[in-house]
């Protein structure tokens, strides 16, 4: 199993800024936009998006969740390990706002197909958007796209994209895993 780094802490920090700066092009003061974290690994992301919005650039008040997609998945019943469910926390109305999925890597799409079914429950949203800080082109097995992406990355099917982040792995890189 060989490893290779993609982007290094001062790159993973870069393309943060970047994100963050054309979602305040595109919603300005955020007074109709919500952030939804896809659980478990695009939470980090959105926390960490969240944190910069506000402290570095004076966003007020952005309203984050987290949304659990476990049952939703279209692979649900075809495992025999038993799955472990995350914690949706959603505590604002989702009608008539605009949504931003938030996810570490973007694969088949068949996360956000499941976070897309998921977040009906909440509401109808007005519009929905995604960011992802790795898109990974060359595997999707839906029609899906990032709105705002950090990079984009070919890796072949039996490479792994894997995001650490300080508050999880303590160290924020993004790795390319080959067996």
């Amino acid at each position: 199993m060989s490893q290779k780094v993609l982007l290094n802490s001062k790159e993973v920090t870069i393309i943060l800024h970047r994100l963050a700066c054309q979602l305040i092009e595109k919603h300005l003061d955020f007074s109709d936009t919500i952030l939804v974290g896809i659980q478990p690994r695009g939470v980090f992301l959105a926390e960490r998006l969240k944190q910069i919005l506000e402290n570095e650039y004076k966003v007020p008040e952005i309203s984050l969740g987290y949304l659990d997609i476990t049952f939703f998945r279209d692979d649900f019943r075809r495992t025999d390990k038993p799955l472990e469910a995350n914690k949706t926390q959603i505590n604002f109305i989702v009608e008539n706002k605009k949504v931003i999925f938030i996810d570490d890597v973007l694969f088949t799409g068949r996360s956000i197909r499941s976070a897309l079914t998921a977040i009906q429950s909440f509401g109808r949203p007005s519009e929905i958007e995604l960011l992802v800080l790795i898109d990974r082109r060359f595997s999707r097995n839906l029609p899906i796209q990032p709105d705002y992406r950090g990079r984009q990355v070919d890796a072949i099917n039996d490479e792994k994209v894997k995001v650490s982040w300080k508050e999880n792995e303590g160290e924020d890189a993004v790795y390319l895993i080959t067996n």
